[in-house]
């Protein structure tokens, strides 16, 4: 008999592991929550979701009235109620645009050179100061990192008459270099480098100078391919950065021709006032596709860089 209970009690406790270890016996019936806890993991995911999907439109929804409204006639920009479908579909806008008396071809040409010389400059000029800062010793270092940091603090607004006077001392007012150069020199950009070398190993450097390799030879051929998601990344803020510029231009420029693009869409308003809807609307659309492309090039890298950020 002893033994009978015996060998039940130890197939009570192999089918029950709760009771094998000491708990209480689970009440006939039951399931584990696990169930309940997927369901209510599900439950957050499809809220999130839904209120990732409502802000996403409401941030589109002037983009789409951008788009939408740049095929319609003037008149038809601001009917009430407002028409998100042109009706009648007017491709002549992109065409007059384009192709018209205000072609924006030369102020396109001028932003994109602006904005190519002045990242490929900034990638440079960034690279070489945060790989200073970051893995070369010399008195003061930390210091003068501290002061460059600090220069960020001035707005913008404040230095254009300054850079006025001085590039106009130079002879360089109203040429595209008054563009150029305040972009190839940038505290972002020193910062973002610098903290991204700090976080690679210095056995990596080390191991070149054992190997005869000089500071730039390090510097270009161990770190430099290292940072490509960050320098992808700073490529595409300094893009748009330089792209979207609106008050360096309008101060620095004064001739038609040297124009960039968002000084180019004011020639849709006239003496008075009007504006030219249909058309600064096709324009206004047409000046983020360069944006688009540059994005759209440098996404691997760019997500590989946010991706970077948490980790160590």
């Amino acid at each position: 008999m002893s033994e009978i209970r015996v060998a039940g009690l130890n197939a009570t406790s192999a089918a029950d592991p709760a009771t094998a270890d000491g708990g209480a016996a689970r009440p006939v019936g039951t399931r584990p929550v696990v169930g309940g806890a997927r369901r209510g993991r599900t439950a957050r995911i499809w809220v999130l979701s839904a209120l990732l999907w409502t802000v996403a439109i409401l941030f589109a929804l002037p983009f789409l009235w951008m788009l939408s409204s740049s095929l319609k006639r003037n008149i038809d920009v601001f009917a009430i109620p407002a028409r998100w479908i042109p009706d009648p579909v007017r491709w002549a806008n992109y065409a007059e645009v384009w192709f018209g008396e205000s072609s924006l071809v030369r102020y396109f040409g001028n932003s994109l050179l602006v904005a190519v010389v002045s990242v490929a400059g900034e990638l440079l000029t960034s690279s070489l100061a945060g790989y200073a800062f970051a893995r070369l010793s010399f008195r003061g270092r930390d210091k003068v990192f501290l002061l460059y940091i600090a220069t960020s603090i001035v707005p913008v607004q404040l230095l254009l008459v300054p850079r006025f006077m001085f590039f106009r001392g130079l002879g360089l007012y109203d040429t595209l270099w008054a563009l150029i150069l305040p972009g190839v020199f940038t505290v972002f950009g020193t910062f973002l480098m610098r903290q991204y070398f700090s976080s690679l190993p210095s056995e990596l450097g080390e191991a070149a100078r054992i190997d005869g390799a000089n500071e730039w030879r390090i510097y270009w051929s161990v770190y430099l391919p290292l940072a490509r998601p960050i320098l992808a990344a700073l490529a595409i803020l300094g893009f748009v950065s330089s792209w979207n510029s609106y008050e360096t231009p309008l101060i620095m420029l004064s001739t038609d021709s040297h124009y960039t693009l968002p000084l180019g869409l004011t020639k849709f308003v006239d003496a008075d006032g009007g504006l030219s809807a249909g058309l600064a609307m096709a324009g206004a659309t047409s000046s983020i596709v360069p944006m688009l492309v540059v994005f759209l090039i440098f996404q691997r890298q760019f997500l590989q860089a946010l991706s970077h950020t948490g980790l160590k």
